[in-house]
């Protein structure tokens, strides 16, 4: 058993201490928060005044999302300091379940879609036209009341 107060490294035998680079964790620190207060503010602003349609805001916030997935992907998990094939390893199976959740919720949708309009008892009801009531509008007399 080797006692830890007897271990050192030495630059010399090839070793180094890991080095931790309090700046590039602060930039990073600072982009994420400012991508997430411009995204608040995003949200606020269609809220309250409605200048923003849906659908843009809805794209910024998955852009700012993906912004902040690579940055914390990038920093955190060191992988801007990995080699370019561990990088794809990682990335392209990533890529390939973001684009699986969306096949499936567009094909889920197109079949909702399709049900409604080919369906014979969804087309059925939407032909049937509801009852309507005779009012009588006789003075003093109820209607419905003989």
């Amino acid at each position: 058993m080797h006692n830890m107060e007897n271990v050192h490294t030495s630059a010399s035998e090839g070793h180094h201490e890991p080095s931790f680079n309090v700046k590039l964790i602060w930039r990073t620190f600072w982009i994420l928060l400012i991508i997430t207060v411009v995204e608040l503010v995003m949200a606020i602003a269609y809220y309250e005044t409605h200048f923003i349609s849906k659908h843009l805001l809805n794209g910024l916030f998955v852009i700012g999302t993906l912004a902040k997935a690579f940055f914390i992907i990038a920093e955190f998990m060191h992988l801007r300091h990995e080699i370019r094939n561990l990088i794809m390893t990682i990335a392209i199976p990533a890529m390939l379940f973001i684009w699986f959740l969306a096949a499936f919720l567009w094909d889920g949708n197109s079949y909702k879609h399709l049900r409604n309009k080919y369906d014979p008892y969804h087309v059925q009801q939407d032909s049937i036209k509801a009852p309507v009531k005779e009012v009588e509008h006789e003075q003093g007399k109820k209607p419905g009341v003989e």
